[in-house]
């Protein structure tokens, strides 16, 4: 990446880090290098501490099994003693509470005192627990008025640019042949004597004439030209261009083309094997659009070293502001991209590409606001009020058993606190997008 990410003990925060099997200095990062044991690993040989689980070792003991003569958090308790004669044992809350009879043979149970009511004192901190860390996001944009430097030029170069109007109606068109296709239901069935490369070819091929067919339906004229040629190879340039907005569009919206995007990157992958590009004879695949490459071509590049791009693509925020302040930001943005669309417009970049880039960054600023940084204030949540190595009581603890409240695993507290600032870690990077 070419943003620097934070620092851990200093280690860099990598994706080799986040999913190597060295955990310690991205789950333990207070813990000023004190050795301790790996969050997978049991510690047999020390004796459980008073008041834990004897099963889980983790968690607070909350009931004790009279006939055992051990203590349990209730979610072991009901795994040890779910059948056989463990279910007739004595169990007792270890609070200061009437004790539970047990079964006797035959089964009668004796009548439960009522039990007494449970302090509420942990749940109010809860309710008024502190607001997450309010630090900045992993390479947070330059403010407004200072010096940019390189950000934008780094940064460019993995924005999307956004659609124009005109591809638009192509991509509508790419979604309509999508939708129609039967590509992944076909290329596995073996029949028809063909190998799995020409079925592959065979129903990119169709795809193709599927796109071709609706273009000409909704535009005769440029329908035309395509059918001019029915050499597929000859309108190469068309294919490329409708499957790469596909692709863009999608890393601009995650939650669209739910259904169709999977099919269109199953077929892209196909065509790229030796085999099919040796029968097709083009390449379904060309690179992504971005800001970057599109300043770049017109030698435009300095537009985004420009202190002013940090107006011109700052997002404007309504809550909590005053009408006429918002209204002051709208017009000094409008007036940063009119002074940079005029001053940077040359041959084959004009002023409307200009506009495009630079909404085209600020939609990437709103969609990291609305998608990356919400991983972030939830790794801060993670490390304020969880210890990575022990729950401090049973309302902090995120162990999990297999078979209750839904969990399929098992994981003690420590092996979840790990897993779930892996994930967080991992899904910030990838929204992050370098």
């Amino acid at each position: 990446m070419d943003v620097d990410p934070p620092q851990a003990n200093g280690g860099a925060l990598s994706l080799e880090n986040i999913l190597g099997e060295d955990h310690e200095t991205l789950e333990h990062p207070g813990l000023n290098g004190k050795p301790v044991g790996g969050w997978d690993e049991e510690a047999t040989e020390r004796p459980v501490a008073e008041g834990f689980c004897i099963e889980c070792e983790d968690q607070p003991a909350q009931v004790h099994c009279d006939t055992c003569g051990d203590a349990y958090c209730e979610v072991c308790y009901a795994a040890q003693h779910r059948k056989g004669s463990r279910k007739r044992h004595a169990m007792r809350p270890l609070s200061e509470q009437p004790e539970k009879k047990a079964k006797n043979e035959t089964g009668a149970v004796a009548e439960a005192a009522t039990e007494a009511d449970e302090g509420d004192s942990d749940d109010e901190e809860w309710v008024d627990a502190a607001p997450a860390p309010t630090g900045e996001p992993l390479g947070a944009a330059p403010a407004v008025g200072d010096s940019v430097g390189e950000w934008f030029v780094e940064r460019a170069k993995y924005i999307p640019l956004r659609l124009t109007l005109g591809e638009r109606k192509f991509l509508r068109l790419l979604e309509a042949a999508l939708n129609v296709s039967e590509y992944t239901d076909k290329i596995d069935t073996i029949g028809f004597g063909l190998s799995k490369a020409k079925r592959i070819v065979q129903q990119i091929r169709e795809l193709c004439a599927i796109m071709s067919g609706l273009l000409l339906a909704a535009d005769y004229k440029q329908g035309q030209e395509l059918f001019s040629d029915r050499d597929f190879d000859k309108n190469a340039e068309f294919y490329q261009r409708v499957f790469e907005l596909g692709r863009r569009h999608k890393i601009m919206n995650p939650d669209k083309m739910r259904s169709t995007y999977g099919k269109l990157i199953y077929l892209l992958q196909d065509s790229q094997t030796a085999e099919v590009k040796d029968i097709l004879n083009f390449s379904c695949v060309s690179p992504i659009k971005t800001v970057y490459t599109v300043l770049e071509e017109a030698e435009a590049t300095d537009m985004l070293r420009e202190d002013m791009i940090t107006v011109a693509t700052k997002e404007i925020y309504s809550e909590g502001r005053a009408r006429r302040d918002i209204q002051k930001d709208i017009k000094a943005k409008e007036r940063a991209i009119e002074q940079l669309a005029s001053r940077y417009a040359r041959d084959g970049l004009t002023q409307e590409q200009i506009r495009q880039c630079l909404y085209s960054i600020g939609d990437n600023h709103a969609f990291l606001r609305a998608n990356r940084d919400p991983c972030e204030k939830m790794i801060g949540y993670l490390k304020q009020f969880f210890q990575p190595t022990q729950a401090k009581d049973s309302k902090s603890s995120l162990a999990i058993r297999s078979g209750k409240g839904g969990a399929r695993l098992s994981h003690d507290h420590s092996k979840q606190y790990a897993y779930v600032l892996q994930s967080l870690t991992l899904w910030r990077e990838i929204l992050h997008g370098e």
